[in-house]
């Protein structure tokens, strides 16, 4: 049996055509045969800084024969793997999006050929034209359909990276289109409490909404709550599940949206209170049940149909369900709980994603911070103050 080459391990030759050709080795065969990658160049100077270049990116990586497959294939195959730990909603939005957007441009390259470059590229041609033969009437995907694409490639060639197949993961050396964030929809201090005294007449649902705003819940968690995640002594609530429909409209439980997602909530006391008493007078395994069945869950459908409801009754705006999520945040942070505890809360895996998504609070809280700070320093410091006060004063006049 021939000696294992080791990988990094290449050659040099002058082609028939007056090109340098060089290869090295990067990998083996079932059988034990190298797998080459094969570099060009006009002359042996250039060639030599070109392998020398891949050797340092080859170097203790030994790809597998698999390494040759397209990027379609290894899509179709990283999906395959994803299917049993994705929620259906997410792995089809991720099947939809590569097999309009992706495999169109790139789905041919074989995967080890995939750059930075055309990943680029890729995301250029999105917003410029979509898909691939656009009608005419349509225009460019949104910076944040291309950035969720882009952010499924990366975890697909990630993975590529981890099993063996690619050396380095192009997305890392690709910034990903920003997020054109949308202005934030939230009920005031004044809207929160109309809403809140029109929920008090209506006896069914105030029991649902009461808790929504106190927790912020997201609307599959809320309707998919049980009694056995609710601790009644220590008014403690354990998020575990959410409820989503699968295509085909069949209402289904699953997990949570993130490891984050599945936590426990202390409840603030008149909200665990309101679920002591509902407890009492409960028959169902769900403690927000179909009020026609309740044997069964309320529907996250019916929950975001009775929110339009109430809402156009007292003439305030059109809010999403997910906004009364994002009004709780606010209004928490507002009154002094700080982002850490509150991520716990949200069920967001980085406190850092809730001071970014709430800027327009967090903003707020630092001037008056600032304004904390500013005096408490005078008191202290006292007359010391005043000339840099003076100057900051004179300043702002001009």
């Amino acid at each position: 049996m021939a000696k294992r080459r080791p990988a990094g391990d290449g050659m040099v030759r002058k082609r028939d055509d007056g090109r340098w050709e060089g290869r090295i080795v990067v990998g083996h065969k079932e059988n034990g045969d190298s797998i080459f990658r094969y570099i060009y160049a006009d002359t042996q100077k250039e060639l030599t800084a070109k392998l020398r270049q891949n050797i340092d990116i080859y170097q203790g990586i030994d790809l597998t024969e698999q390494s040759r497959m397209t990027l379609a294939e290894w899509v179709e195959q990283w999906l395959g793997q994803m299917s049993s730990t994705l929620r259906p909603g997410t792995l089809e939005s991720y099947q939809r999006d590569m097999a309009n957007h992706v495999i169109p441009y790139l789905g041919q390259k074989m995967l080890t050929q995939i750059t930075a470059a055309d990943l680029r590229k890729l995301y250029d041609k999105l917003q410029k034209n979509g898909r691939v033969n656009p009608r005419p009437d349509q225009s460019g995907l949104s910076s944040t359909t291309v950035h969720g694409i882009h952010t499924t490639l990366h975890h697909a060639l990630r993975a590529a990276v981890e099993q063996g197949l690619i050396p380095v993961n192009p997305a890392d050396e690709v910034e990903s289109p920003k997020v054109d964030r949308q202005p934030m929809n939230i009920l005031n201090e004044e809207q929160l409490d109309a809403f809140m005294e029109t929920i008090k007449a209506d006896l069914i649902w105030h029991d649902f909404f009461y808790p929504e705003l106190t927790t912020g819940l997201r609307r599959g968690e809320i309707c998919g709550l049980m009694w056995s995640d609710f601790d009644e002594r220590g008014g403690i609530l354990k998020v575990s599940r959410t409820l989503h429909r699968e295509k085909g409209g069949r209402l289904v439980a699953g997990d949570t949206k993130t490891y984050a997602g599945t936590r426990k909530i202390v409840l603030p006391p008149s909200t665990a209170e309101l679920l002591r008493e509902r407890k009492k007078k409960s028959f169902s395994p769900w403690i927000f049940h179909d009020p026609l069945r309740p044997e069964a869950p309320v529907s996250p459908d019916s929950a975001y149909r009775q929110l339009k409801k109430f809402l156009t009754e007292d003439g305030l705006p059109s809010i999403r369900f997910h906004d009364l999520r994002h009004t709780f945040s606010t209004h928490a942070l507002a009154s002094g709980v700080d982002a850490k505890t509150l991520s716990g809360i949200l069920g967001h895996t980085k406190a850092s994603f809730t001071l970014d998504t709430y800027t327009h609070t967090t903003g707020d809280m630092q001037k008056r911070a600032a304004d904390i700070v500013g005096g408490f320093l005078t008191d202290y410091l006292g007359e010391e103050m005043k000339p840099w006060q003076s100057a900051e004063n004179a300043a702002t006049a001009e």
